[in-house]
């Protein structure tokens, strides 16, 4: 009878594998850790400083909470007041004027010096005088503006030294006159970065597309209309979406240049929601206005960005 031959295990082999193994493990999961410990400080601020004031933010649009305490829970009431509010109903028909003002304002000057400047000789002169208010803060831009724009301020006392005061306005009195004269201000300021973000969509524009239109000859605006504003779609959904952003959470020149009145006539939903929270001390009030701009920024934003992209 022939006896079966057992494989011969190598105890030392077994040993080494078994201890192997676990620091295979150990390294794989190190490897993968790393990472996740140099995100770890940028996770935390971005809870503490973003998500948990937000969250706080929707809590609180539940009370009736002053300020000073954390007030008693009343449900829905502060969305039901909201949508009765006769003043938020002018905040947001405010808000949609900066929408359009900003979108057609700054984009479109914006786009215009940017093509038109593109080729001369000396584009980087011209462009300096739109480039240098950007740097400015809204604040002094404001400041600025209110002195040339009040009753009595230096627009209107050209006009009338020149002979042309039949053109001098009320011009941060007049609604909707002071929403628009603020529009225009803020234009002046912001024009500059889309200038900038525009050259940049300018300058990876493949050169084949265009001189081989310029060939067929095509020119001018021709050539704008054609080769280059179609190329220039990628750059014009970056600005255009920036500046619908900006938009909806406008406040600082507002506030400056007429802190929302007269009468509450010029505030945006971003002004109301300061106003009633920091000054009229409705905190619950005021966490449901911002909840509701909130909304309608991401709302806005997941419109544009998802037809866009479809589109692309």
């Amino acid at each position: 009878m022939q006896r079966s031959e057992r494989p011969i295990i190598d105890s030392s082999t077994t040993m080494r594998d078994a201890t192997v193994a676990p620091h295979a493990r150990f390294a794989a999961l190190r490897a993968g850790g790393v990472p996740l410990l140099f995100l770890l400080p940028a996770a935390v601020l971005v809870a503490v400083l973003l998500l948990w004031p937000f969250v706080r933010t929707v809590l609180l649009s539940f009370t009736d909470s002053n300020g000073t305490s954390t007030g008693s829970f009343v449900g829905l009431d502060n969305y039901t007041s909201l949508f009765n509010d006769s003043i938020l109903t002018d905040s947001l028909l405010n808000t949609l004027y900066w929408v359009i003002g900003t979108l057609l304002l700054p984009v479109g000057i914006g786009l215009i010096i940017a093509v038109v400047s593109f080729d001369l000789p000396a584009g980087a002169f011209y462009r300096l005088p739109f480039l240098i208010p950007y740097a400015l803060s809204g604040t002094a831009i404001g400041v600025m503006w209110e002195f040339m724009l009040r009753s009595r301020g230096a627009l209107n006392g050209v006009l009338g030294a020149v002979g042309l005061s039949g053109l001098e306005h009320r011009w941060l009195l007049d609604t909707p006159l002071n929403t628009w004269s603020m529009i225009v201000a803020s234009t002046w300021q912001s024009v500059g970065v889309s200038v900038l973000l525009f050259l940049v969509g300018l300058q990876v524009i493949p050169r084949d597309p265009v001189e081989a239109a310029k060939l067929d000859g095509a020119d001018g605006f021709r050539l704008f209309r054609d080769i280059t504003f179609p190329l220039l779609r990628p750059m014009t959904i970056v600005v255009v979406g920036i500046s619908l952003v900006n938009s909806l959470k406008t406040f600082d020149i507002i506030w400056v240049m007429t802190q929302g009145g007269p009468y509450r006539s010029s505030e945006t939903l971003a002004v109301t929601m300061y106003r009633e929270t920091f000054l009229l001390f409705r905190f619950g009030y005021g966490s449901a206005i911002a909840v509701f701009l909130s909304v309608i920024v991401l709302a806005v934003s997941w419109i544009y960005l998802s037809r866009t992209v479809k589109s692309t």
